[in-house]
């Protein structure tokens, strides 16, 4: 938690400082080894570039979106991070340009890491939920994934130590579904699944994990908001009291930065076994359901 108050009453994602970013002790965390974050233009994915860089790493950030990736590089200049941020725009339903992606992340030191967290949302009933959205979702946050996983796996087994660690970015809806997201709903889950199989090949040296929150102050959310409202005949307000936080025991959405913090613990030594598994840091959303 922020500890702000005007923080925690805000919808509106506050800035990243150096303060609020975690610092891991890890020797594995310097310049000479790499990780590829997607979805790095915005939310939780610019934060866990962010984060990590800071942390030390040759950070190859990516998105389709080239001016988000340019203002979290300006993010990172003006947090002085320690590594360096690389941007790559990439568009995930592309395989050519995934390829490319990896290759770039191999040439720029040892890849070590990935965080998958790309994501993209659609709020429409199952009868009317229009079938080319539904592929572009699985395109984008099970299928890219899974091929970034295939591609990066003989890089990080080419370290000395052949240590690395993939990471997933899932959700309370990898957990349980909510209504009118049927699409998401069904990505989250694979991811899960993924994670768990990526674990099981990974002959406990390649570690996997996912991340898995409760609703967080990014575009991805903010943006759903009026969606929600209007399928539901609700107000805005309503959306985030009662269909956001309504069954939640935490007060407040998470910061992005909180999530990225959570990336950066887990593909550290400190997360050593945490393996096939998932970091539900979700404010009591699913362990408390009434």
């Amino acid at each position: 938690m922020s500890g702000d108050p005007d923080t925690e009453t805000s919808i509106e994602p506050p800035e990243i400082t150096t303060e609020t970013i975690h610092h891991v002790d890890d020797p594995r965390f310097t310049p000479e080894n790499v990780a590829i974050v997607t979805g790095a233009a915005s939310g939780i994915g610019r934060a866990t570039a962010l984060v990590l860089a800071a942390n030390g790493l040759t950070t190859v950030a990516t998105d389709v979106d080239e001016d988000g990736l340019h203002e979290t590089v300006e993010n990172g200049a003006e947090l002085e991070v320690e590594g360096s941020l690389e941007p790559v725009v990439c568009d995930l339903t592309d395989d050519a340009e995934l390829e490319a992606l990896v290759e770039t992340a191999a040439e720029a030191g040892q890849l070590r890491y990935v965080a998958n967290i790309a994501g993209i949302q659609h709020i429409s009933p199952i009868e009317s939920f229009p079938m080319e959205t539904f592929d572009l979702l699985y395109q984008v946050m099970l299928r890219a994934p899974m091929y970034i996983t295939q591609l990066a796996l003989p890089h990080i087994r080419e370290a000395e130590d052949g240590v690395g660690a993939i990471a997933n970015m899932a959700s309370v809806h990898g957990h349980y579904v909510t209504r009118d997201k049927v699409a998401y709903n069904t990505m989250k889950f694979g991811l899960r699944g993924l994670t768990k199989s990526t674990a099981a090949e990974g002959e406990g040296d390649v570690r996997a994990f996912s991340v898995s929150t409760g609703y967080v102050k990014t575009p991805l959310v903010l943006n759903q908001i009026a969606d929600t409202a209007s399928e539901r005949g609700i107000t805005e307000r309503e959306v985030v009291e009662d269909v956001m936080l309504g069954q939640a025991r935490a007060c407040e959405m998470m910061e992005p930065v909180e999530a990225g913090n959570l990336f950066a613990f887990g593909l550290s030594r400190h997360g050593k076994h945490l393996n096939g598994d998932d970091l539900l840091w979700d404010g009591g959303f699913v362990n408390t359901y009434e």
